[in-house]
C-alpha cells in the first residue's frame, strides 16, 4: 500500500529549494573530487663520473715544486667543472700518501698537496685496490688511509684491519633515494706482501661473491665493480677480463668499470633483454694524469653514467670522454694539466699537437672498431 503525502504550496517552494541545494552540494562535491589524468613523476637522476688512473711519477713531483712545498692546482684546471658536476667522480688513486722521502715509480710516494688538489678538482670517491697500494708498506697504506678520512674523501679497497673492511665496505653511496654499492679490486700488489692486520681486497671470485651478497643485504639498487685488472699497455682485454665480466654480470653486479693497463681499452653496454636492463662493461680507463710517454699512455677516459629509479634503478645514460695529458716539456706551463681533447691547441708546441692528435687518432680507431652500444661526448666549450 502506498501512502499519499500531500504539501501545501509553501511546502512545495521549500521542496524545490532543498532539491536545488542539494544538487549544488553534490555538483561541488563531485568538482572536489575530479582530478586530472595521471601525471608522470619523472624519476630522480643520479650522475656517476669515473677517471683512469691517478698517477705521480717523478717528473710530476719535480714540476709541483715550489719554495712552500708543493703547488697541483692547475693540474685539473680544465676538467674541474666536469668533475665537480657529477653527483659522484670517482678515480683509482694509483699512488700511495706515504710520507717523505717523496718517490715516483717503482714505488710511489707522493706529496700530500696532490690529494688535496684532487680533493679541490671534485672528486667524491677515490679506489685504493691496485697493485701500488703497498709500494710504503704498512705504513704507507694506513697514512694513505688517514689522509683520504681527513679531508672526507670515501675510499674503498684497502682497509687498516678486518673490522674496519668489515664496517666500511662495501662502500655504499645514497643520493636521492638511490643506494650504490661500490666494490674495488686488485689483481696483485707487485709482489709485496700485505702486513696484518692491513687488508687489501684482491681479485678472489669467493670473497667477492660473498660481497655481493652483502650488496644485496644492504639493499643496494645498483651494484658497481672496479677491477685494476689485464695486461699493461695492451689496448685489447684478454680471456681473463672478459671471463671476469661475465661472471660478474652473472652473479648480479650491474656495471664493471676497469684500470690498470695504462691504455684505454674498448667499453660496451650490455642489453639484458630478460631483465629488461643495460649493463656498461669499461675495460680499461687508461691514465688519466701521468708523465708516461709511451704512445698510447698519454691519455685516458672520462666515463659519465646516468643513473634514475622509479620501481626499479637503471641505467638510462651513458657516455664517454677522451682527455690528454699536455706534460711541462710541450705545453709550456709549469705542470702538468689534463686537457678535454677539444681544447684549443693554439698554445701547444707543433710536436705537443702531434700527441694530441696521434693518442686522438689511436683511441677513436680502436672505439670505432670495438665499442658497442657507447658514444663519445665532449664537454669543453672553446673560447669564442
Amino acid at each position: 500500500m502506498f501512502r499519499r503525502i500531500f504539501i501545501g504550496g509553501m511546502g512545495i517552494q521549500f521542496m524545490l529549494l532543498f532539491l536545488f541545494l542539494t544538487m549544488g552540494c553534490d555538483s561541488a562535491k563531485t568538482q572536489e573530487i575530479t582530478v586530472p589524468d595521471t601525471v608522470k613523476v619523472q624519476p630522480e637522476k643520479v650522475t656517476l663520473l669515473f677517471v683512469g688512473d691517478l698517477m705521480q711519477h717523478q717528473g710530476q713531483i719535480d714540476a709541483a715544486r715550489i719554495a712552500q712545498g708543493y703547488d697541483y692546482s692547475s693540474c685539473f684546471e680544465y676538467v674541474k667543472e666536469e668533475i665537480s658536476g657529477a653527483d659522484f667522480a670517482i678515480g683509482n688513486l694509483e699512488v700511495t700518501l706515504g710520507g717523505k722521502p717523496y718517490k715516483g715509480y717503482p714505488a710511489f710516494s707522493a706529496p700530500d698537496e696532490y690529494l688535496t688538489a684532487i680533493r679541490n678538482a671534485g672528486f667524491d670517491v677515490l679506489l685504493t685496490a691496485n697493485n701500488h697500494c703497498l709500494d710504503r708498506g704498512k705504513k704507507g697504506l694506513e697514512r694513505t688511509l688517514r689522509l683520504l678520512d681527513s679531508l672526507n674523501i670515501s675510499r674503498a679497497g684497502t682497509y687498516a684491519t678486518p673490522e674496519e673492511r668489515k664496517e666500511r665496505y662495501p662502500l655504499l653511496l645514497e643520493k636521492k633515494g638511490m643506494r650504490i654499492a661500490l666494490l674495488n679490486y686488485t689483481y696483485g700488489t707487485n709482489g709485496i706482501s700485505i702486513m696484518p692486520p692491513n687488508v687489501v681486497n684482491y681479485i678472489d671470485t669467493v670473497i667477492i661473491q660473498k660481497d655481493i651478497e652483502t650488496c644485496r643485504k644492504m639493499k643496494s639498487d645498483v651494484i658497481i665493480a672496479c677491477m685494476h685488472w689485464g695486461i699493461e699497455y695492451q689496448s685489447l682485454p684478454n680471456g681473463e677480463q672478459k671471463r671476469l665480466t661475465d661472471w660478474l654480470l652473472l652473479k648480479g653486479v650491474d656495471h664493471v668499470i676497469g684500470s690498470h693497463p695504462h691504455v684505454v681499452q674498448p667499453l660496451e653496454v650490455r642489453r639484458d633483454s630478460v631483465k629488461d636492463k643495460r649493463n656498461l662493461v669499461v675495460y680499461s680507463l687508461g691514465n688519466y694524469i701521468s708523465n708516461m710517454s709511451m704512445r698510447r699512455t698519454d691519455g685516458g677516459l672520462m666515463v659519465k653514467m646516468e643513473l634514475v629509479k622509479d620501481s626499479v634503478a637503471r641505467l638510462s645514460k651513458c657516455s664517454y670522454s677522451l682527455v690528454w695529458t699536455a706534460r711541462p716539456k710541450f705545453s709550456s706551463k709549469k705542470n702538468h694539466q689534463v686537457y678535454p681533447v677539444n681544447i684549443e691547441i693554439d698554445s701547444l708546441s707543433q710536436s705537443a699537437r702531434c700527441l694530441l692528435k696521434t693518442f686522438i687518432k689511436d683511441a677513436r680507431e680502436l672505439f670505432k672498431k670495438h665499442n658497442f652500444n657507447i658514444e663519445e661526448y665532449t664537454f669543453y666549450e672553446k673560447k669564442r
